[in-house]
């Protein structure tokens, strides 16, 4: 797929856009892989037009030529959530480009292990939260004052379960992922009565490149086709808050209520995630605990 100097896909046919003008936009963050990958898949065997953003624009470019996705389906936008300036410039482009959407959702993420006791693992904490957080804020705010104008559409939070408690050797993205659940819950207060809904997603361990690495146990592991297609379902119904697969959301209510003796004790001898540092080149495909 050709791009433009800027990181987009270059336009389609003027005939090509005319035919699919009215086709919905989805919006999707971390789509070079894991679960922006398979949400993308999903909407576009749906007929979505794509708005697709990711820092690896040429991982993006193989996937839509995998796919055959035809040219008017797909834009790629070269963009990282972590910077700011640059997600921005990648939703404004959508915007001009391809129009307002109808679905925006934010599901680049990052997760490394932490050790809070070490100095040098603080900036690998800053990078979890500027990418899960500031990423997730950047990503929605362009849209949100055309969408209110227009009086519809759905931002969508991926978020996690292992953002319902701390987890040890977790905390950077434990409290990254508690963040956007109370972040999401804030902005969907603020937009009531707009049309603009805010659903909040929280997945248990799906099967992809960022859980692969676990070194513990992971109940219910789902593919990710399967999660895209529960996740799609429940921004189609403008669900507020929904956890997939279901079992976890059980598991995750029974975490919010242990005592905190119990909840320490059962996690005394789980797995920690390996510790890595900036710059290591882990992809914002999507959190999972």
């Amino acid at each position: 797929m050709n791009t433009d100097p800027t990181g987009a896909s270059t336009p389609t046919t003027a005939a090509a856009t005319d035919a699919h003008a009215n086709a919905p936009l989805v919006f999707i963050t971390g789509a070079s892989s894991g679960l922006g990958q398979a949400l993308a898949a999903h909407y576009a065997r749906q007929g979505w037009r794509l708005a697709l953003v990711a820092r690896r624009l040429s991982v993006m470019q193989a996937w839509c030529e995998h796919l055959q996705l035809p040219p008017w389906q797909c834009r790629l936008y070269a963009a990282d959530v972590a910077e700011p300036a640059s997600i921005r410039a990648a939703a404004e482009q959508c915007l001009a480009q391809q129009g307002l959407p109808q679905v925006v959702i934010a599901s680049a993420g990052i997760s490394h292990g932490i050790d809070t006791g070490c100095w040098e693992d603080l900036p690998a904490m800053q990078q979890i939260w500027q990418t899960n957080n500031l990423g997730m804020a950047a990503t929605f705010i362009p849209f949100i004052g055309p969408m209110r104008t227009r009086g519809s559409g759905s931002l969508v939070g991926v978020a996690s379960v292992a953002g319902v408690r701390g987890l040890p050797g977790h905390a950077g993205y434990s409290a990254s992922k508690a963040a956007v659940l109370a972040y999401c819950e804030s902005l969907r207060g603020d937009l009531r009565g707009s049309g603009v809904k805010v659903t909040t997603i929280s997945p248990g361990f799906i099967d992809t490149a960022m859980t692969r690495d676990n070194p513990f146990p992971m109940p219910f592991l789902m593919p990710a086709d399967a999660f895209a297609r529960q996740a799609a379902a429940a921004i189609a119904r403008q669900s507020s808050y929904v956890v997939i697969p279901w079992q976890m959301g059980w598991l995750a209510r029974l975490l919010r209520v242990l005592p905190d003796w119990l909840f320490d004790w059962a996690l005394a001898g789980r797995g920690r995630k390996p510790r890595k540092t900036p710059g290591d080149g882990q992809d914002k495909g999507g959190p999972q605990p």
